[in-house]
């Protein structure tokens, strides 16, 4: 092995490294079904076994563990495999205790789940695993870190590099966590380095895996010769085979795995101990192993009384029920060193008989309880009764079942036995040696002394009735005298100490975030900054859509009108109404005379350009079209492109052959004939249709010809010439096949007066009406269907209405917001009173006019804000609509509660829209429920005015209620249909070029989930696609019935059209799907099969780096006209290196290109202008000190000549050619170019996105500024910027529409939610009728898998959090208006997602919300009547950071911070940098925490700048943070005692998974069974299976235990109490340090350092760091405003830390 040591460690570094730059995050991002991924079955035994709640030997409740990760798992739509390599077996030679277990796992897996679980692979190397991958392609396999000892690890880090080699990502096991949604963890990449790695050291790597398992297989003969002697594997094997025979004889009726196992291992055991014994004392050859086996062996009675004793402990597990084995004693004696050699052999045994299974194929065995082989406290807990109690005289009976068990399993035992008498069932001991050793305190005490006293703190509030009335008679209250409630914390004594006012009202985020350009608008500077922004967003505005600004005026409300009544009206015009309607007509007659003058001009130039070049001529023509609103003049234009169009055919068929013609000229004709046929079938007149009939016939498609005009009226063409002109296809297969995307889409044709710009479809008007009935709706259609536009309705609607309504746009993210803002600016303009705005913005890093304008866009966070704060109500009430853009982010990782808590809380009317929803109904229903809350509390409150009013108090009636009828109803309106087809093409390498292979839709389904699932509702073909699929079906079946009926020239719905519509092709797409179904449900599958694999592309493969070719592929789609392009790639640092990697390759292009001398004469020319400039200047200094000389002059003329000639010859020397940039420069002016860089002059990348955006490229990512976004923003949709690489950002509504869109990088973020939100961006509505979808390095199986995967349905998340709680309770008791506040706080609290239609968890929440109120009575936020009080404001300002928010606020009351901050003298206000940077420990240990794995700190890395891992917190913090955090344990954990009321226990006694049931009848006939499991306390929220191990409800209060431990259906676990553990643990018990960057950055100041240290992304460094910073001086402005005391020391350093931390951050 030594030969192979280097190479070990050298895998070790690499993994190591690895680790410590993993990404922490949700392997699931939302939903998985889009993956396919794998899971070690050793990692997960290792995992599973390691777990610090287990107990050595407990089987089934190591059983509970596995099956409740995979359930977890699974729940959150995970699909896997577990693999399970024969080479690992090896390992457990060592550990002989696991390996029954693993055999019992793996059979069970097999046999009592669902799961896939494969075995058939001898290991990582093996070619049959390396197959697999390639077929299966897994995104990644879970695995674990270390193993049990160094060989395991070993053998798991060969799996880590074999996998990576093969293109498959890494997820840890270690440092997960779950929650009610997501699994977060480690995550891995396989790159291309290690792809590398594996290949330059694949035979060295081969050579010291079999060099690894050589010794692992004489490892294990080694621990194998002291149990087994002289015997040999295959010897033992046939003894159990013999066994195993032997009983099928005696058991002939079959039995139960149990009883099987306990007989076979007991007598094979006993068989072979006896031989053991025997050979000891007949070899005198082997005197070593005599004395080895001497020293721990035991004599052959006292063995037979452990295997009776073990046969007992089984009979027990056949009769007892879980419920009562969770009650027994847990007896914490070890067993003698003694027992240890046979306790080997019969693991050894177990193991042997278990991999032997299969003999009993024919035989009836249940398998069901092999999760429940043994059970080890059980054992022992008999083993003590015999070996002390029966002892002492205690004679308890064992009960007639047990009994009976118990004399069979011994008596047929002794019938396998054979060789000799093993004695009689009873007595049970026959010898007098104790198994177990002495123990002070043999068994562990489960009674609840330590535990708190369960009861609540007795408290009076109406909110607390009313939510939470209904359960709180059920629980138990404390008397007012008991200690707890007497002793509960009072602020008082800290307040007057040291000057604090803890009670003021905080400013709120809204006062703390700062306005774009100060408070004072008369300010003229300030003034001057207001009217640039302004400009620049009107001008960005412009760059989103090209509409002209409207001025709105206020109209007031106005009565409703039925659009749709008839327009029959012309009897009731007025005499004005007429002259109107007549000055009308005049004018449009004289626009059409305009325009027909307008064509007389130009029509000549157009058909002569036509004639030379039908393309551009076409263009030009278009061109016309789009800007000419006459239709008369429309059709002369059409049939002069058409009458082109016939002529270019003509020539073309004449020069060409009969095979080789350019459709295209046919196509630009049909789309002509399509065009008039279908727009102004009205205006032509016979000489018009006889030339389309002409053209038709022409085309060869005499039959549409003649169903137009009769034969006669049309020039006949002569059979020979017929076949020359002929496209050679029908007609309705040339449509579908060659003008898919020029198909007419079905269009309204009747205005809606709503609407000026379009003609808005069907659904579109249904929106119009939910604005116009003050209706709420849940709309969902797909991205650029034009479901946005009814949130500019909305706007316009209320601007109109009044000058006070508001409206809110909510948007995910601030580069949405900023987008928004800018689009309302440019639509609208309005003459509002002094102080009002038309669009505000509210964000975290800045606002601006957010309360005093109409229309307010904002993030979701902000408008929580501005809902929760108590002073805030009265403009709340403003607010009459809330547009919610991307919905779905309801379901998203960060922030989702934040949407449901705004949904609940605002009383106006709203629309929801998003483009991915696969449950609306639900959604929609639970919103129409949170309406029906509100319908009553405003007929509530109406009541009450109208007797208030009926009373005389009119006068002091607040008018904001009531002031609009809105409706209540909650519309759904669905749309499916895009306006662009989508095509989709992998991208494959080969002779070092790029190639483009289509991909069929189809491609992707499966003859199995087309009949489990049918067609996905969004998958769509484009026409094309259908007539593939149709030719493909034909090809596979000749005689197919359907054939002819389906063919397209027969097809029902084409035949004898001239115009076939999107609709059309649409049917018959369908009617092909539906064919394809029948033919798999009517026993047609294997040719449905056929079909589905013949649509498949052919790739090939490539070895090397694809990325590397990543500039080639933006080359090819400039060739092949695809730009622009947006390539969306996942990592930050890749997004911007092929960004600089396209600019790399357009510079080398360009220097070759580039004359040799050209930079020698740029670098002249420079000089002289330099010095030409220079003159000039001199010269201009000298003439305004002196009189100007006319000599003088001429030379200075002379001089600004030259400079002039000397710039223009710079310029063009420096020219970028066209080839070499991707840049559109005719799309810009210079000055507007100039513009937008001027915006990004300081910013931190500003030089680099400029350098970029002059060759046409440009990348978005999260980590850019608002303004460096904008940039690439504006540009792309300029058309100045053609090529964008992009994160998920993109994905969340910018509209940044594109030609075509391109997956460049497989990511656990590329899921079936972002592929649809990305892909939706290909084709721009009105530019492109066909959108492009690439695939380029993504695995085909992945794409399959996106492509048929259904979007996610929206779930709840745990709507509460403690920081929520006390922000409500602040809210209903400070709120402007009380009972509006009060009604918000019920909504947030009676409607979450999660609870929708689950009384169960309504009940749960209920009981953690009390629990809530409780803990902020006990820690002196709120009084017993639930008032605010003490520090409640700080703790809710800082409400972002819980629980980290409430232990800042328990060190503050404790004057911690008060001893640390001391000054560096008395009477002096500048503190140390020591003190500094205590300061910043402490807040890095509570704010911004980030863990890295725990095996890094075993890397003896060289760190060269960071100290990386994170210190410990100062001792009296940290005694301070235990006494906390246990204070806050023993709370929760009376919390679930409580609500452990709430599980359903049967539930809790089934394996998770395989639903296996551990209930029945409780043994009651046997005294024993009574005694042992006797323990009845201390039981109520721990789940029985972990019990098993000793696990009582005193472990509720040891840190982080595991949230498998706690009951499972009660739906709650310690990730919901408000702890903040100082360190972290993984499941192993390993701790994970905190990454100290925060402190690091503030010592060195250097992202670098980050970056090559602390293995942090320079972008998300900077996030990070800003982040912290903002938390540094939120935390200090908070202080200084509850501080009376100017001079008081926390506050000063606080404004120090905060100050020094800017100015470092700033830096950067």
């Amino acid at each position: 092995m030594e030969t192979h040591e280097q190479l070990l460690k050298r895998m070790s570094f690499i993994i190591l490294n690895e680790m410590s730059r993993a990404d922490y995050s949700s392997i699931f991002n939302d939903f998985v079904e889009s993956e396919f991924f794998l899971i070690d079955g050793d990692s997960l035994l290792v995992t599973c076994v390691c777990e610090r709640s287990l107990k050595k030997g407990q089987s089934l409740h190591f059983f509970y563990l596995v099956e409740r990760y995979l359930l977890d798992v699974m729940s959150k739509g995970g699909q896997f495999a577990i693999v399970f390599f024969k080479d690992a077996e090896c390992v457990y030679a060592n550990f002989p205790e696991l390996l029954p277990l693993r055999t019992a796992l793996i059979l069970h897996l097999q046999t009592n789940t669902t799961i896939e679980v494969w075995t058939k692979f001898s290991g990582c190397l093996s070619p049959e695993w390396k197959l697999f991958l390639e077929e299966s392609c897994p995104y990644f396999l879970i695995v674990a870190d270390e193993g049990l000892n160094q060989l395991q690890t070993h053998l798991f880090n060969f799996l880590i590099i074999q996998l990576w080699a093969m293109r498959v990502n890494i997820v840890l096991f270690s440092g997960q966590e779950s929650d009610i949604l997501r699994l977060h963890a480690y995550f891995m990449p396989s790159t291309y380095e290690k792809i590398s790695f594996f290949k330059k050291k694949e035979k060295q790597i081969q050579n010291a895996y079999e060099t690894l398992l050589k010794q692992l297989e004489e490892h294990k003969v080694l621990r194998l010769t002291p149990v087994f002697g002289n015997l040999k594997w295959n010897n033992l094997m046939e003894e159990v085979c013999e066994t195993l025979s032997l009983l099928k004889q005696v058991w002939p009726e079959g039995s139960d795995i149990r009883r099987v196992l306990c007989v076979i291992s007991c007598s094979l055991s006993l068989r072979m101990y006896h031989d053991l014994l025997k050979n000891k004392k007949t070899s005198s050859d082997q005197k070593t192993n005599t004395q080895k086996v001497q020293s721990n062996c035991l004599d052959l009675k006292k063995v037979e009384d452990f295997c009776r004793l073990d046969c007992l402990s089984v009979a027990f597990l056949l009769h007892l029920p879980l419920s009562q084995r969770a009650r027994s004693r847990f007896i914490t004696s070890h067993w003698i060193k003694d027992l240890q050699t046979f306790f080997k052999m019969k693991k050894w045994c177990e193991y042997f008989i278990l991999s032997k299974i299969n003999i009993f194929e024919f035989w009836n065995l249940n398998l069901t309880h092999l999760s429940d082989l043994s059970d080890e406290s059980l054992l022992k807990n008999i083993a003590f009764y015999y070996e002390n109690e029966n002892r002492k005289g205690l004679n308890l009976d064992l009960g007639n079942g047990i009994m009976k068990d118990y004399e069979h399993l011994w008596d047929t035992v002794s019938k396998l036995v054979r060789k000799f008498d093993v004695g009689k069932p009873f007595p049970v001991r026959t010898t007098k040696l104790n198994f177990l050793s002495k123990n002070p305190s043999p068994i562990k005490d489960s009674s609840q002394k330590t535990m708190p006293n369960l009861g609540f703190i007795p408290m009076s509030s109406k909110l607390i009735d009313e939510f939470a009335g209904d359960i709180l008679k059920d629980l138990p209250f404390l008397r007012s005298d008991d200690p707890i409630v007497t002793s509960i914390v009072k602020q008082k004594e800290f307040d007057e100490l040291v000057h604090w006012h803890s009670h003021r009202p905080l400013s709120d985020d809204y006062d703390r975030t700062k306005p774009n350009f100060g408070e004072n608008p008369k300010d003229p500077y300030v003034l001057k900054s207001i009217q640039k922004l302004h400009r620049f967003q009107r001008f960005y505005g412009n760059s989103l859509e090209s509409v002209s600004t409207k001025l709105i005026v206020t109209q007031g409300v106005k009565p409703k009108k039925d659009f749709n009544e008839s327009k029959n009206k012309k009897a009731h015009e007025t005499k004005a109404q007429i002259i109107t309607r007549e000055n009308k007509k005049r004018l449009l007659a004289k626009e059409e005379q305009k325009e027909e003058q307008k064509w007389n001009a130009l029509s000549f130039s157009i058909e002569e350009k036509m004639k030379e070049n039908l393309d551009s001529g076409i263009n030009d023509l278009e061109d016309f079209l789009k800007s000419c609103k006459s239709n008369s003049v429309k059709v002369q234009v059409e049939m002069a492109g058409l009458t082109a169009c016939l002529k270019a055919w003509k020539e073309h068929c004449r020069s060409e052959s009969e095979t080789t013609k350019d459709l295209s000229v046919a196509v630009q004709m049909m789309k002509r004939i399509h065009c008039l046929m279908e727009k102004y079938p009205e205006f032509l007149q016979e000489a018009e249709w006889k030339l389309i009939a002409k053209c038709l016939k022409y085309l060869g498609f005499d039959e549409l010809a003649n169903s137009l005009c009769q034969t006669q009226d049309v020039d006949d063409i002569k059979e020979k010439k017929r076949n020359k002109y002929s496209v050679g296809i029908g007609p309705a297969r040339f449509q579908l096949q060659y003008m898919g995307h020029y198909l007419i889409r079905e269009e309204r044709k009747d205005p809606d007066p709503r609407v000026q710009d379009f003609i808005p479809d069907t659904w579109q008007r249904e929106l119009l009406d939910v604005v116009d009935n003050y209706e709420s709706a849940v709309i969902v259609a797909p991205t650029s269907s034009g479901k946005t536009y009814a949130s500019y309705y909305c706007m316009e609607r209320v601007l109109k209405e009044s000058d006070e309504g508001v409206v809110v746009y909510v948007a995910p993210t601030k580069a949405l917001v900023n987008q928004v803002a800018a689009t309302v600016q440019h639509r609208y303009t309005k003459n509002l009173p002094s102080g009002g705005a038309l669009c505000g913005v509210f964000t975290r890093e800045y606002r601006q006019d957010a309360l005093n304008s109409q229309v307010l866009v904002t993030v979701p966070a902000c408008l929580e804000i501005l809902l929760l704060a108590p002073h805030r109500q009265n403009w709340v009430k403003r607010i009459r609509y809330v547009i919610f853009d991307e919905i779905h982010c309801l379901g998203g990782e960060i922030g989702a509660e934040i949407w449901e808590h705004l949904l609940v809380m605002i009383r106006c009317p709203f629309l929801a829209l998003s483009a991915t929803i696969s449950n609306p109904e639900h959604l929609t229903e639970w919103l129409q429920s949170v309406k029906r809350y509100w319908k009553e509390v405003d007929s509530t409150i109406g009541k009450r005015m109208a007797s208030k009013r009926n009373g005389g108090y009119g006068a002091n009636f607040p008018k904001d209620y009531m002031q609009v009828k809105q409706s209540y109803k909650v519309r759904l309106v669905l749309y499916g249909e895009r306006y662009n087809d989508l095509e989709k093409y992998i991208c494959s390498i080969n002779n070092n070029d790029i190639y483009f292979n289509h991909y069929h839709p189809c491609a992707a389904l499966t003859t199995d989930h087309i009949e489990r699932y049918g067609f996905p509702s969004d998958l769509s073909l484009s026409p094309r696609e259908s007539i593939q699929l149709y030719d493909t079906m034909f090809q596979v079946w000749k005689t197919w019935p359907q054939a002819q009926e389906l063919c397209p020239e027969n097809f029902i719905h084409f035949k004898d059209k001239v115009v076939i519509k999107k609709l059309d092709a649409r049917k018959y797409e369908e009617s092909l799907k539906v064919e394809l179904t029948n033919w798999i449900k009517n026993g047609n599958e294997e040719k449905a099969k056929m079909v589905l694999r013949y649509l498949r592309p052919h790739l090939g493969s490539y070895s090397g780096n694809m990325m590397d070719k990543f500039p080639l592929l933006v080359e090819k789609l400039r060739k092949i006209e695809k730009l622009p392009a947006l390539f969306f790639i996942f990592k930050l640092e890749t997004v911007e290196k092929c960004a600089d990697s396209v600019k790399k390759f357009l510079e080398e292009k360009e220097m070759k290109k580039r004359p040799p001398k050209a930079d020698k004469e740029a670098h002249i020319m420079a000089n002289k202008l330099r010095k030409v400039k220079k003159s000039l200047e001199k010269q201009k200094i000298i003439d305004e000190k002196s009189q100007k000389k006319p000599r003088k002059l001429d030379q200075s003329i002379i001089q600004e000549a030259e400079h002039d000639y000397l710039l223009k010859s710079l310029e063009k020397n420096m020219e970028i050619p066209q080839d070499c940039t991707y840049a559109d420069q005719k799309v810009m002016d210079p000055e507007s170019l100039q513009k937008v860089f001027d915006r990004v002059k300081f910013e931190r990348k500003g030089d680099l996105l400029k350098a970029l955006a002059k060759r046409g490229i440009g990348y978005h990512h999260s980590s850019m500024s608002a303004k460096e976004k904008q940039l690439v923003e504006i540009l792309f949709r300029k058309g100045f910027i053609r090529v964008v690489t992009a994160t998920g950002t993109l994905a969340l509504g910018i509209n940044m529409p594109c030609k075509s869109v391109i997956f460049a990088q497989n990511s656990v973020y590329l899921d079936a939610l972002n592929y649809r939100q990305m892909s939706g961006r290909a084709g721009r509505r009105g530019q492109d009728l066909l959108g492009n979808v690439y695939f380029f390095d993504i695995p085909v199986v992945k794409i399959e898998k996106l492509i048929k995967s259904k979007v996610p349905e929206l779930r709840g998340q745990f709507p509460f959090s403690v920081s929520l709680i006390l922000r409500l309770m602040l809210l209903a008791a400070k709120a402007d208006d009380p009972e509006d506040g009060r009604a918000k706080v019920m909504s947030v609290l009676k409607h979450s997602l999660l609870s929708f239609k689950q009384p169960r968890i309504m009940e749960m929440l209920k009981l953690y919300f009390l629990f809530s109120v409780q803990f902020l009575v006990k820690e002196g936020y709120l009084d017993q009547e639930c008032n605010p009080m003490g520090f409640a404001g700080l703790v809710s300002h800082l409400h972002y950071h819980e629980p980290s928010n409430l232990v800042f606020v328990s060190f503050l009351v404790r004057g911690l911070f008060h001893d640390l901050c001391q000054p560096t003298k008395k009477g002096s206000k500048h503190f140390s940098e020591d003190v500094m940077e205590k300061l910043v420990l402490v807040l890095a240990n509570l704010f911004g925490r980030r863990h890295l794995p725990a095996r890094f700190q075993e890397a003896n890395f060289k760190f060269y700048q960071s100290k990386v891992f994170l210190d410990e917190l100062p001792k009296d913090f940290l005694a301070a943070l235990q006494e906390y955090n246990m204070q806050i344990t023993k709370d929760f954990a009376a919390f679930l005692l409580i609500v452990s009321k709430l599980a359903d226990m049967k539930q809790e006694c089934q394996l998770p998974l395989s639903k296996i049931e551990f209930t029945g009848k409780e043994c009651i006939d046997s005294p024993l069974v009574s005694h042992l499991m006797n323990c009845t306390e201390g039981r109520v929220a721990i789940s029985p299976f972990v019990c098993l191990s000793g696990n009582f409800d005193s472990n509720l209060l040891h840190p982080k235990i595991p949230n498998h431990a706690i009951l499972r259906t009660i739906g709650i676990n310690h990730t919901q109490a408000p702890v903040l553990w100082p360190q972290s643990f993984d499941s192993q018990g390993r701790i994970m340090p905190l990454n100290a960057y925060a402190l690091d950055f503030y010592k060195h100041g250097s992202l670098v350092g980050l970056t090559q240290d602390n293995r942090i992304h320079e972008g998300a460094a900077y996030q990070l760091l800003k982040d912290f910073a903002l938390t540094i001086k939120s935390i200090s402005v908070s202080l200084r405003e509850l501080c009376g005391n100017e001079d008081d020391n926390v506050v000063l350093a606080f404004e120090q830390l905060s100050k020094n931390f800017l100015e470092k951050f700033k830096k950067v």
